[in-house]
């Protein structure tokens, strides 16, 4: 029989094969200069395997055929001189040794071709300005199938750039030209590229021939030319849609997808012509739809996407060793779309499909099994050896354990396990008595042997016999009957309250020839005192006791108790339940469901009540544009209150169109519990704007420019996608609005020039926001004047005064002047050294003419400054005011405060203190100084503000937090010095350095200097 060599246990060392390289589809272009092909195929195999190759299900006969085309290197596939007929097809690598053979997937080798190009002329193509037209390329025979389409104009390499008005399809070749002009008279060549094969070829050129359009040329409405057609797209790949129409003016693109948002990964490219989806996933398919349209009309396209994957294995085979005679079932199973059909080969011939059962495993078993999941997209193999084996009983590995211990009236389990094959017949001997399956003794089917309610008669000699029709084997051992464990001391149920202690006493007896061990457990999780050491505590004090102790206990800590006193022979446990009660628990699994656009619908689970009913519930939002990671804010719902059983939610007045993630709190009679865990983010849907842009105004320059400015609508009340301004402005005399679109939001001013504006002429704007699903409400109209000249007054009384060395406030008296001929839109501000530095090059302010104050930043400390203020307006600026004078206050001190740190024996307290600074002549006096307590991560903290050289604060539980202390003075503040505080008990990493007196006496002793 050829397989026994390699079913009998320490025989088989060797293994079957396993690929390491299979061959790949392969396109070999016609003309290649190379002439060869070589297809790759790597095996690992103990003995080594031999290489067979397949050709179309035909085995590929190299040694009977000596000098035909085929060859084998190693393990690959060499043709020299291919030839289509002969050689293009399907291949197979095969692999067999003497544990079976195993087949490669099926490599594709195709003859790629590209022909030219018929020689006939093109006929030339007529066409009237501003109409479009379509040049066809009919591109020639090829396989690949897989070309690039580009067109020549004229001459070559002279390609057509693809813009607005110019589109090359990539499924078709075709030129598509929206709208013809003047210049696009000329040659046009289709140029064809097969990268796979390395080859191009272009047709003879069309020319085309613009006809003279009437002036001005007609326009009229989109018109689609260029329609994706139904699409399959494959799992995680990229896919592009094409969509282009003819027009005039010029069409402009739009995609969506239907009933949804366009996928988060696309991309929108060559002017809205072309859609990317790029990664493609399964909720990726659906409908889409293009959009072109102009002033003249629209028109739509619309087709289904698929989107479909190759198989993938879910579970599959292994290498298995298995029992002669024994059952054995393999299973694989795959995922894919459509989903994969399975069949499987055993040593590379047909063996069946779905899963393989043995009911009694044979030698003629063994061998190479290969699962295979196919659907149209593609075949994946999943390989494994199945080993059938057969050997005679032996103790060798796994004997009888020679001493063996049982507690008195409990279950003894003698275990018997030989490594043999087929499984043997197992006796069991006590001394020279034979044992049988009675109300004390229980042989096992897997060997064992049980005793019930052990004795000391049950003490002696125990051995097992092991016998197939290989051979037989024994193992014998000694059994010892001890004492058994008892708890004699108890836990109890426990209430307690969130941070209160509590100790659960455990006590036992047992044989005192053993050790004794106790292991405490909640909920079935093994308590870890070593790093739960903070709350628990395992108490030994106590003779034959394991104690545990509950510190400072919290919420989650409630659970049931297990104690279990266990030897080497024995255990016993018993339970006791803690109800910690506090605060209520998360809800849980928050979710969202039936969005809309200022409304949602919350749902989620009750959290643990811990020990007090839950009084309410409440909702709670962060929006995309919160500042900060803790900017959660109350949500109004429906129903406002949210009792103790509410489960779900309708949260409503939410803005359109934002990002929002919610989270849920229970309340009960202590206050708020633990938040719940955010849900996913979700976006509202889109809606009209509702708010108009504010402080609408403007100013008319010279050569009749009319700036239109205003303050943009802050982002959440953009309420949908493209949102931007419609700007609309009329002399006050005229009946109809001019008006404008402006397409960034955050777009402040819009310049309209006018040559036809004249002095004194009254300007009515307004302005209004727009997004995808429409327009909004327009602004108050405001009138702007085109004055006759710059303004004529000067502004009086003008009056300033530091706020530190740096900074500045400056006051004065607005200008008044009678519209239209006088008009001020606004005041600058010029500011200088007196003594140092060039007038012409001063700090300059602009302000509103509604402002009449503003602050000047970036001065210099203890200068002496000018300041200057004008009117403007469209025109110009008006003359200056008298100047005003004033002197910047001295800067702070600029030396570092060194700060001490002390931590109290408890551990609960920090202190800090800190040497004072003087300040030197050319400083300002120190008022006082500033703390900034905040956790590190968080731009916000708790500001504290002292006299003295000192503060302290209690340690934090958890978290890392830093302090920030710095001397305050008129001037300004002065440098930072931080303290690290890391978590509880942890000191910030800085310099040690020697106490002062001073704070040797305030802190007595522990401190720790720190130098920032």
């Amino acid at each position: 029989m050829p397989w026994e060599p390699r079913i009998f246990a320490d025989e088989a060392t060797g293994y079957g094969p396993v690929f390491e390289e299979e061959p790949q589809d392969l396109v070999y272009a016609e003309d290649n200069p190379d002439n060869r092909i070589s297809m790759n195929c790597r095996v690992r195999a103990n003995p080594p395997a031999t290489i067979r190759w397949w050709l179309n299900n035909w085995e590929v006969k190299m040694l009977e055929q000596p000098d035909e085309y085929y060859s084998l290197v190693g393990g690959n596939l060499v043709i020299t001189n291919p030839n289509k007929n002969k050689h293009s097809g399907k291949y197979v690598c095969v692999a067999n040794n003497i544990y079976g053979t195993i087949i490669s997937k099926e490599a594709t080798v195709k003859f790629g071709y590209l022909d030219n190009f018929p020689p006939e002329e093109r006929e030339p193509v007529l066409v009237k300005e501003g109409q479009g037209v379509v040049l066809l390329c009919d591109p020639p025979n090829r396989d690949p199938n897989d070309v690039k389409f580009h067109w020549l104009f004229n001459d070559y390499p002279n390609f057509i750039d693809m813009d607005r008005r110019r589109f090359i399809s990539q499924s078709t070749g075709n030129l598509y030209i929206a709208m013809v002009e003047a210049e696009d008279v000329g040659n046009y060549s289709c140029f064809v590229s097969s990268p796979k094969i390395g080859k191009s070829v272009f047709s003879k050129p069309i020319p085309l021939v613009p006809q003279p359009q009437e002036n001005p040329a007609k326009k009229y409405a989109a018109d689609i030319k260029v329609k994706f057609p139904k699409t399959y797209a494959l799992l995680a790949k990229n896919i592009t849609l094409e969509c282009f129409a003819l027009g005039n003016p010029i069409p402009h693109i739009r995609w969506r997808k239907l009933d949804a948002d366009l996928p988060p990964n696309y991309e929108v490219t060559m002017n809205g012509a072309l859609l990317h989806l790029i990664n493609v996933q399964y909720e990726d398919e659906g409908s889409y739809e293009c959009e072109a349209l102009n002033v003249k009309g629209k028109d739509w396209h619309r087709q289904w996407l698929y989107v479909e994957g190759p198989p993938e294995w879910a579970s599959h085979i292994n290498n298995t060793e298995k029992d002669v005679g024994s059952e054995h079932t393999m299973r694989c199973a795959g995922m894919g779309k459509p989903w994969p059909w399975i069949r499987w080969l055993k040593d590379g011939y047909s063996y069946g499909k779905g899963e393989l059962q043995f009911s009694s495993l044979t030698f003629a078993d063994s061998g190479m099994y290969q699962c295979v999941a196919e659907n149209p997209w593609g075949t994946i193999y999943a390989n494994a050896e199945l080993r059938v084996i057969a050997c005679a009983p032996t103790f060798e590995y796994n004997p009888v354990r020679k001493q063996l211990l049982g507690a008195r009236n409990g279950r003894v389990v003698i275990e018997c396990k030989p490594r043999a094959a087929p499984r043997p017949k197992f006796t069991w001997l006590k001394g020279k008595e034979k044992l049988a399956n009675s109300t004390r003794y229980s042989v096992w089917i897997d060997g064992n042997l049980e005793i019930f309610n052990a004795t000391n008669e049950d003490e002696g000699v125990y051995t097992c016999f092991a016998e197939n029709d290989r051979g037989k084997a024994n193992s014998t051992g000694t059994l010892t009957i001890t004492d058994a464990t008892r708890i004699i001391v108890a836990p109890s149920d426990v209430d307690i309250l969130v941070g209160d202690s509590t100790l659960l006493p455990c006590t036992a007896s047992y044989d005192p020839s053993l050790d004794l061990t106790f292991i405490w457990e909640v909920d079935s999780l093994l308590i870890d005192f070593a790093t739960q050491g903070k709350h628990f505590e395992l108490l030994l004090d106590r003779e034959n006791s394991g104690d545990l102790l509950i510190r400072n206990a919290l919420a989650k800590h409630s659970g049931r108790y297990s104690c279990t006193a266990q030897t080497v022979v024995d255990n016993i446990t018993v339970i006791a339940d803690v109800l910690v009660k506090g605060l209520p628990g998360p809800p849980g699994g928050v979710m969202v469901e039936e969005t809309r656009d200022t409304s949602v619908k919350v749902i989620w689970t009750r959290g643990s009540e811990h020990g007090i009913p839950i009084t309410q519930h409440v909702i709670q939002t962060r929006d995309y544009y919160a500042l900060d990671p803790d900017d959660w804010k109350d949500a109004k719902t429906s129903p406002v209150f949210l009792d103790r059983f509410a489960t779900a939610a309708e949260v409503v007045e939410l803005f359109p169109y934002m990002l929002y993630e919610f989270r849920v709190i229970a309340i009960n009679e202590m206050g708020p519990g633990e938040a719940s865990w955010p849900s996913k983010k979700i976006r509202t849907w889109e809606a009209v704007p509702v708010v108009a842009p504010e402080d609408v105004g403007g100013f008319v320059g010279i050569n009749g420019e009319l700036t239109i400015t205003w303050t943009p609508i802050q982002p959440q009340y953009y309420y949908g996608k493209k949102c931007g301004y419609v700007v609309a402005f009329k002399p006050h005399e005229n009946y109809d609005w001019g008006w404008a679109t402006v397409t960034d939001p955050e777009t402040r001013r819009y310049v309209h020039r006018d040559l036809y504006i004249t002095p004194a002429t009254e300007i009515q704007v307004k302005v209004k926001a727009y997004n995808s699903k429409g327009e909004g409400p327009y602004s108050i109209s405001s009138v702007v004047y085109a004055p006759e000249g710059v303004p004529s007054e000067q502004p009086l009384d003008v009056y300033a005064r530091p706020v530190s060395s740096t900074e500045a406030l400056v006051w004065w008296l607005p200008v008044y002047l009678q519209p239209p001929l006088q008009w001020v839109d606004g005041y600058q501000v010029r500011y200088w050294r007196k003594y140092d530095d060039n007038e012409a090059a001063a700090q300059r302010v602009l302000v509103g003419n509604g402002v009449n104050n503003t602050r000047l930043e970036n001065m210099l400390p203890d200068s002496h400054y000018l300041i200057e203020v004008r009117a403007y307006n469209g025109v110009g600026l008006g003359p200056p005011s008298e100047h005003c004078e004033m002197f910047t206050r001295r800067p702070p001190p600029s030396r570092r405060l060194r700060v001490f740190k002390y931590v109290s024996w408890s551990g609960k307290w920090l202190y800090l203190s800190w040497d004072h600074i003087y300040n030197y002549w050319n400083e300002s006096f120190i008022e006082g100084y500033k703390i900034l307590y905040r956790q590190v991560g968080y731009r916000y903290g708790k500001l504290y503000t002292t006299g003295r050289h000192y503060i302290d604060f209690p340690m934090p539980e958890t978290g890392d937090y830093i302090i920030e202390v710095r001397a305050h003075c008129e001037g300004g503040d002065g440098p930072v010095a931080r303290v690290s505080i890391q978590g509880e008990l942890a000191g910030a990493i800085l310099t040690t350095q020697s106490l002062s007196l001073g704070s040797l006496l305030l802190f007595a002793m522990g401190s720790m200097a720190i130098d920032l």
